[in-house]
């Protein structure tokens, strides 16, 4: 009898891992299905890169929050961090243009300040949670009023325009495709593989999650906190600039509006993905999953009409709370 119990419990065990495996990628299956069958255009070709190249942007981002959170750490402020780099970027290169032309050679030179302001803002927010002690949540919060006020006094309460020649000369990194691939897929993949390295393969990943289960233990163990978790920050900010330097082509404008609510997207793609909420865990094959999830549910939406699109963050708001209770209740049964 004991033996059978025993015996019972792995097996109950592996089925809920499996479950957690599975979850997002049957999800994302019925939706196909559904999708398939309320639209006969919506397994086209055309239609599925759409949707992935949209959800680029969300998708760099949560990726970058795959990192921060498997660590135990949060941040609230990356759609108002991205458009505030988008902002700073467009300032740039609209400044240099008269000395550099409108070339690639300004291009580059907004891409890489993009990438530096990301990393410079991402390195402040850890900073102040690993040498401040304060929690991420309130850091987080704070710099996503900054960021958002940052942009809208650079507008002047308006809209920030690219340059149109040098918009012609940038529209590519967006618009562009390799062998019939749109570009920003293209680097969404290249992020989303090289991320997945580094969690799984890298002593950098096996931290985050060591840290995320138990900061103390991992203190003990002799592993840098601060310093691995001010990484996850810096990373962060980093991929909210490469997210802001394909969002700019595709746009070529900036104002208090940009990128709002990013963040909500970010967290759900995560969370949907399978990545523990309080830390200890993440997947980013499973974030990637997740945020192509959340704009197939947006593209249904938009092409049907029984149900408004304008409740697609509506649906976002609700699946957070439900994979929460997902999440917390494997915890309980565990």
């Amino acid at each position: 009898m004991t033996t059978a119990v025993k015996e019972s419990a792995p097996s109950a065990k592996s089925r809920r891992l499996q479950m957690n495996v599975l979850g997002p990628l049957i999800a994302l299956l019925l939706l196909l299905i559904l999708g398939s069958l309320l639209n006969g255009n919506f397994l086209t070709y055309g239609n599925m890169a759409n949707i992935v190249a949209r959800a680029s942007f969300i998708g760099i981002i949560a990726i970058g929050a795959t990192f921060v959170i498997t660590s135990g750490g949060l941040d609230l402020s990356v759609g108002s961090m991205a458009a505030f780099i988008a902002g700073m970027m467009i300032i740039i290169i609209n400044s240099a243009v008269p000395s550099l032309g409108t070339g690639w050679t300004v291009v580059a030179l907004g891409i890489i300040a993009g990438l530096a302001i990301g990393a410079l803002a991402g390195a402040a927010n850890g900073l102040l949670v690993t040498a401040g002690r304060i929690e991420p949540f309130i850091v987080t919060l704070g710099s996503l009023g900054i960021f958002r006020a940052l942009i809208t006094f650079l507008a002047n309460g308006g809209t920030l325009n690219l340059n149109f020649q040098a918009a012609d000369t940038y529209s590519p990194l967006y618009s562009g495709n390799v062998f019939g691939i749109p570009a920003p897929i293209i680097v969404f993949a290249v992020v989303a593989i090289i991320a997945e390295v580094v969690m799984r393969r890298t002593t950098f990943g096996r931290h985050l999650s060591a840290i995320g289960s138990n900061e103390q233990v991992a203190r003990y163990s002799a592993i840098k906190v601060d310093r691995v978790r001010l990484m996850t920050y810096v990373l962060q900010g980093f991929l909210v600039g490469m997210a802001a330097v394909l969002y700019v082509p595709k746009f070529g404008s900036a104002n208090s509006s940009t990128a709002v609510l990013w963040e909500l997207q970010a967290i759900a793609a995560v969370i949907i993905g399978g990545t523990m909420l309080r830390g200890g865990f993440g997947r980013i094959w499973g974030t990637v999953v997740g945020v192509i999830i959340l704009e197939l549910i947006g593209n249904i939406l938009n092409l049907q009409s029984f149900i408004s699109p304008y409740l697609n963050q509506a649906f976002q708001g609700a699946i957070i709370i439900v994979a929460v209770l997902l999440q917390r209740s494997r915890r309980t049964t565990n």
